[in-house]
């Protein structure tokens, strides 16, 4: 445990970033994993679902969650998992 009074003010914030990272991550998968579901399913709300999914997964990108290039690569993913079970 740190001394510094300082150090111990960033324990605190790292602790509470890492806390909503974990939460916003843990949202992303599951939006993803919504629309695999859906996807699979070829449900009706299927667009819907990858449509919302993408936003999420852009979304964590920008906040810094997630790189760019893995968010590329998943939104890459599941709009070819779309578009193969739309045709």
């Amino acid at each position: 445990m740190p001394n510094i009074k300082s150090a111990k003010k960033r324990v605190l914030i790292s602790q509470a970033n890492y806390e909503s990272n974990k939460a916003y991550r843990s949202a992303l998968k599951t939006a993803v994993k919504k629309a695999d579901a859906a996807i699979d399913a070829k449900a009706e709300d299927m667009e819907v679902s990858v449509k919302a999914a993408v936003k999420k997964i852009d979304q964590a990108a920008s906040k810094g969650i997630i790189h760019k290039n893995n968010a590329a690569h998943k939104k890459s993913a599941l709009v070819s998992r779309y578009n193969k079970a739309k045709a």
